[in-house]
């Protein structure tokens, strides 16, 4: 059990990181690829191992609560990853020697001196990768979690959307996955779930919102997936739990978009009960039949002083300017500046100044929070959770001095005594939520619905998803109990969990890497249909030629996470 909320307490105070990267080992290295995962993790995983263990070492426990998407995990604990990893910050420290050679030329000590200075960075993270952690970043994780410093969430499988996903089987399967991965990387169960995009959907009469829609069908609530395997919470934002109907011009920009809002509000009966973001709650789509769900929800003001880039900590002059490259090598010399200068005009970064706004920054953002809690506390005459949610990414890689923020910052709690410092699992423990409400649908995307990831551009991606899931339910009814193609149902089932993956919709509406995102889909899509025809013509006994089998291995190659996936899963119940 956790420790019991004092009443002398302003409250307690949740810090939530969730980390994901999409599923990119033999999909490419740059700019788009193994590079972008080698790139996160020297900038924000290693450096954040560095921080928690700092802080454990001084005495203090971090407390957070940290989610690694299953796709991640696989993604680390590959043996591939390892030597891509250990070449890339090798590649990155000889860069940032080439880069001082070249300054010194130019007649540019400063900038040669900085550049230096990346060269001992990346050094130095090669040593910890190696020495300290032993090239195994989950087992560092792992250490942490199983000494009770942190706290750590699943996700699903590949971080599909998952109200948008047009199954109930393949929204099971993605929850499903994400809790056999988590029990053979650390050895238990999962407490806590992180949402993907925080997108929720309750029960109602659902259809597809693109594709011949037919009558639409009884579907089961989000919650009702993640209750059914064991999930005892899991996190909303704030408009959510307030019930507000935030999707504006969202909805109007795409038909079928406003033509899914339509049908679910029909269904949906705001609960009139005042609701606070400072109290947990529970969620049960199905009273009566599956267990509540307990929710905790996104504080507003503590997530704009740390998300925002104009008004928050991040846009301060002195830290690193992210979008400012230099060629050869991309390493950054540069800092944000100010007033917000053009790029070519930005100034020289200084390390030490970057660091020493750290401290006041940290201060005040526990300052936020105290303030945040005695308010909630002398209002509602009793302690509640403050809780702060963001990716994990932004601290060190979109924001450089961003994972040594999260070192003070957690400092600068700890010695706010009147606040405990807690995970969400040891709040849930000591404070039981019993108020059930319900939730409408939605997310904490633009516009706190769906339209990032279903709009103009996005509608074919959907098309082709419901087209295999609708196809990898006939094999697991038609194929499950079939041992000659065992191998071929698991390797298309990866291929349908790695199509439904949420980041190939956000790249495409974001124009972040779009052109990669768009072959992504339709690699998996196509690779997935090739397998299904070849499960079932090996099913009927059909003579399939070398190349048929050597696609399949080729396949199992270059997507091979999750040994543990189970085709039964998207069998028809009976």
């Amino acid at each position: 059990m956790g420790r019991r909320v004092e009443t002398t307490s302003l409250g307690s105070f949740a810090l939530v990181l969730h980390s994901h990267i999409p599923y990119v080992l033999a999909h490419g290295r740059w700019p788009h690829g193994m590079d972008w995962l080698s790139e996160v993790t020297a900038e924000t995983y290693l450096p954040l191992l560095n921080v928690l263990n700092r802080l454990v070492e001084e005495g203090i426990s971090p407390k957070i609560t940290l989610g690694l998407t299953p796709v991640l995990l696989e993604q680390l604990a590959d043996p591939e990853f390892a030597g891509e990893f250990e070449a890339y910050l090798g590649e990155k420290a000889d860069a940032a020697r080439a880069n001082a050679a070249e300054f010194r030329r130019m007649a540019r000590p400063d900038m040669a001196a900085l550049a230096e200075h990346w060269h001992r960075w990346y050094s130095g993270l090669a040593a910890d990768y190696t020495s300290t952690y032993g090239r195994d970043i989950i087992g560092a994780f792992k250490r942490l979690l199983d000494a009770g410093h942190i706290e750590i969430l699943t996700s699903a499988a590949t971080h599909g959307y998952l109200p948008l996903l047009g199954t109930d089987a393949s929204v099971r399967a993605q929850v499903r996955q994400g809790v056999t991965s988590y029990r053979r990387h650390f050895g238990t169960d999962p407490r806590g779930f992180w949402l993907p995009e925080c997108a929720f959907r309750p029960r109602y009469p659902w259809s597809p919102p693109v594709g011949p829609s037919g009558k639409p069908i009884e579907r089961m609530g989000v919650d009702e997936a993640l209750s059914a395997e064991g999930i005892e919470y899991f996190f909303v934002d704030a408009h959510l739990l307030k019930g507000g109907r935030s999707v504006g011009v969202y909805a109007d920009r795409f038909k079928p978009l406003e033509a899914l809002w339509s049908r679910f509000e029909r269904q949906w009966e705001p609960d009139k009960q005042e609701r606070s973001t400072f109290l947990p709650y529970l969620v049960s789509s199905n009273p009566g039949v599956v267990a509540p769900v307990a929710i905790f929800a996104r504080d507003q003001e503590t997530g704009i002083q740390v998300w925002s880039g104009d008004v928050g900590y991040p846009g301060d002059e002195w830290y690193l300017e992210f979008h400012r490259k230099h060629y050869p090598g991309n390493l950054r010399y540069w800092r944000v500046s100010w007033p917000r200068q053009d790029l070519a005009v930005k100034e020289l970064y200084e390390p030490i100044k970057a660091l020493s706004r750290l401290p006041g920054h940290a201060s005040h953002f526990a300052e936020v929070v105290r303030d945040a809690l005695a308010q909630h506390h002398a209002t509602a005459g009793e302690p509640g959770i403050l809780t702060s949610m963001y990716d994990t990414e932004l601290f060190g890689h979109w924001w450089h001095e961003g994972a040594e923020w999260l070192y003070y910052a957690i400092r600068a709690l700890a010695e706010q005594t009147d606040i405990n410092r807690v995970t969400c699992g040891e709040y849930l423990d000591a404070n039981r939520p019993t108020t059930v409400v319900s939730l409408p649908e939605g997310s904490w995307g633009e516009g706190g619905y769906h339209w990032i990831w279903l709009n103009e551009w996005t509608s074919w991606t959907w098309q082709r998803i419901y087209e295999c899931e609708a196809e990898m339910i006939r094999l697991a009814d038609d194929l499950g109990d079939n041992p000659v193609v065992e191998t071929l149902l698991r390797q298309a089932a990866r291929e349908l969990l790695l199509l439904e993956s949420s980041d190939w919709q956000f790249c495409i509406s974001t124009w972040a890497a779009r052109d990669y995102a768009e072959q992504r889909v339709r690699y998996h899509a196509d690779k997935f249909e090739a397998i299904a025809l070849l499960a079932r013509r090996a099913a009927a006994g059909d003579n399939i030629d070398p190349e048929d089998w050597n696609a399949l291995g080729e396949a199992e190659d270059r997507d091979r996470c999750f040994p543990d996936i189970d085709p039964a899963w998207w069998r028809t119940p009976e």
